[in-house]
């Protein structure tokens, strides 16, 4: 078995009297794409920032690739790009400049980060903005300096802190299909985000943290099948009530006309349910399906929603 890209295991970390991070267990695998999701204060950012350094750990084990982040960090750092929420470099000098000192942080020769930093620029359309310098940049082309900076010098991990938040819809697109590229490719990529679409979309496992603690992890499939409620719908002439006994194995109401089943996989019990009743004469008019989605799960373990 591979070494996990991430090891975390009884995280524990306060700010004075609150506590940000209380036993945080997580392990991403390698090349695996994980969603970090959980309400403002849950304890994403700190946990992000543990890992890279940022924030010293007070109780438990992170390691990268099997190395742990405080004694071995020279190593653990250059295997990570973060993209943080937040811009802190130089405002006035120019993207080209910036990501060229970027490079130079992570030891890389002068003639390898020329290169490496003119395939970035092109491959995330900062070309024409090369020379422009950071504070005349729109906030869509910041977003996408954060990420060319994370990939700067070809991390196997990239963390994407909020990512998309603030940029236009086009944008987003381009950087949710960047990001399927890079997952493709055999990154490893932790993904926080408040938009609900794209982790269901991006990601193939999620983990939601609430009150310093992951409270559950899986897939989204997994997890909307699991705690989702999920309706089906179905108009109906020439119901019987005797009917009823045929449908003893599903949870459903009737009336007037209108048949609601809850169910936790609607596509897989339409079927029989459909069956039984055009078997015992009963007319379907239409279905309606209502699938639990993974902002339902969320809302139904943490109380909140994201926002």
């Amino acid at each position: 078995m591979k070494t996990p890209a991430v090891e975390i295991r009884g995280l524990k970390k306060s700010f004075g009297k609150v506590q940000a991070l209380d036993g945080v267990d997580l392990t991403i695998k390698q090349g695996e794409f994980l969603g970090l999701l959980g309400p403002n204060g849950a304890g994403k950012t700190t946990t992000i920032n543990i890992l890279t350094g940022l924030v010293i750990r007070q109780e438990g084990i992170t390691e990268i690739f099997g190395k742990d982040t405080v004694k071995d960090y020279r190593f653990t750092r250059s295997k990570v790009g973060i993209a943080a929420q937040e811009l802190s470099i130089d405002w006035f000098f120019p993207v080209e400049r910036l990501l060229l000192f970027h490079a130079g942080y992570y030891g890389l020769p002068i003639k390898q980060a020329k290169n490496r930093v003119d395939k970035i620029i092109k491959k995330l359309g900062l070309e024409e903005k090369r020379g422009t310098r950071l504070r005349q940049l729109s906030g869509g082309m910041k977003r996408r300096y954060q990420l060319a900076k994370a990939l700067v010098h070809d991390p196997d991990i990239i963390i994407l802190d909020e990512p998309t938040a603030g940029v236009d819809v086009e944008l987003r697109h381009e950087l949710w299909d960047y990001l399927r590229k890079l997952h493709s490719n055999g990154k490893t990529i932790l993904l926080t985000t408040h938009y609900i679409e794209e982790a269901e979309l991006l990601c193939e496992r999620v983990a939601i943290i609430n009150k310093g603690k992951i409270i559950k992890d899986g897939s989204p499939i997994e997890l909307t099948k699991q705690l989702g409620q999920s309706g089906l719908t179905i108009h109906v002439t020439g119901w019987d009530d005797k009917m009823k006994n045929l449908l003893d194995n599903f949870t459903f109401t009737y009336d007037e006309g209108r048949l609601h089943f809850s169910v936790l996989d609607p596509e897989k019990d339409m079927a029989t349910i459909i069956k039984i009743l055009t078997k015992n004469d009963c007319h379907i008019q239409n279905i309606n399906v209502d699938k639990a989605s993974l902002e339902d799960v969320f809302l139904d373990l943490t109380g909140e929603r994201i926002s």
